[in-house]
Order: structure tokens, then sequence, then C-alpha cells
């Protein structure tokens, strides 16, 4: 039990910690004012975030259904990261939403001149 409990913690953690690059790369790409690219790192993101996401309810279905796992403290942290990421990602949406639309609100007001 502990080396599958294991091992889909490692799973969790890997794809959410893609996640995380993916959004921080995204930020990267709104600093550079490429809200297009912005968002396509955002959507890979979200993939990443899905299987991860997916490994956790598989695992929380099954302790539901009766299957008996311990205590993992590499667990905790598997969910740790994952729900951190998650946090992360709807702020990064937002800012790149906010981004565009001042961007787009400023370069109006700079033609308008």
């Amino acid at each position: 039990m502990r080396e599958e409990m294991n091992a889909i913690s490692m799973n969790i953690i890997l794809h959410a910690g893609d996640s995380k690059l993916l959004i921080e790369k995204a930020l990267e790409c709104v600093k550079k004012g490429q809200y297009c690219e912005a968002k396509q790192k955002m959507e890979e993101a979200k993939k990443e975030l899905v299987k991860a996401h997916e490994s956790q309810t598989d695992l929380v279905q099954q302790e539901a259904a009766g299957k008996e796992y311990p205590n993992s403290l590499l667990f905790n942290h598997a969910q740790d990261t994952l729900m951190t990421t998650m946090s992360l990602y709807e702020i990064v949406l937002n800012i790149i939403d906010i981004a565009d639309v001042l961007d787009n609100k400023i370069n109006l007001a700079l033609n308008r001149k």
C-alpha cells in the first residue's frame, strides 16, 4: 500500500510541478505583453493540473470505497502542492485578463492623442 501511495503522490507532485512551471512561463509572457502566448501556456498548465487532479481523485475514490491507505507525509505534500498550484492558476488567469484589458485601454488612450 505504501508504495502505491508514494507512486500516486509523486505523480501528483510531478504534474502539479510541471503546471507551476508553465504558469511561471505564462507570467513571463505577460511581462512582455505576449498575452496569446501566456494563455497558451495556461492551457498547457491546465492539462497538467487535470492529470494531477485525476490521480488525487482516483485515490480518494478508492479510499471512499473502503481501501485503506496509511497516513503519508508525501501525500500531504502532494495535496498541498496541487492545491497551491490550482490557486496560483486561478490568480494568474485573472492577472492575464486584467493586464490584457489594461494594455488595450492604454493603447486606445495613446492612439486618441
